[in-house]
């Protein structure tokens, strides 16, 4: 990766930690939904992992990666993290809080690690697409190698 503007705080963990990874750059198109960018890429819609972040009534925060062509089931989410419920974190707060803004949320390298759930469906893969914390960037890796630098769990969470 040599282009020094694309290199984002997941990039620079993962090459810190010497992971496998490839990154998409799709920053020459006006691509921004989740759908358009697996058919940009021409990948699978079910292997691209949209980064979603949200609260529990706890007022805790959670991160949920789902395929692009599916949503978040709040409830399922909810019983996931042991909630009575959770919440969309709003966009506006999203940026203090994880360093990303909404469309270039990465799970990997937000200011502080939040519970991590992905969809169960992403074990039919063995890469997953997700972002690499910019808009126009996406992450393809492991999900063994995304899992030695965020802890994470699967769970049925998509409606």
């Amino acid at each position: 990766m040599k282009n020094k503007e694309a290199k984002t705080n997941a990039i620079r963990l993962l090459e810190q930690k010497k992971l496998n990874f490839k990154v998409h750059d799709y920053s020459q198109s006006d691509i921004i939904s989740g759908p358009d960018v697996a058919a940009y890429l021409n990948e699978n819609p079910d292997r691209v992992f949209k980064t979603l972040v949200t609260v529990g009534k706890s007022n805790d925060h959670y991160v949920f990666l789902v395929p692009v062509n599916r949503e978040l089931d709040l409830k399922k989410a909810a019983q996931a993290v042991d909630e009575k419920n959770i919440s969309m974190v709003k966009s506006k707060e999203l940026l203090p809080l994880t360093g990303y803004i909404h469309g270039g949320c990465s799970p990997i390298g937000m200011k502080k690690f939040f519970t991590t759930i992905i969809d169960a469906s992403a074990k039919d893969f063995d890469e997953i697409i997700f972002s690499a914390g910019k808009i126009g960037f996406q992450i393809e890796m492991s999900l063994e190698d995304l899992k030695k630098i965020i802890p994470f769990r699967f769970d049925e969470i998509t409606i």
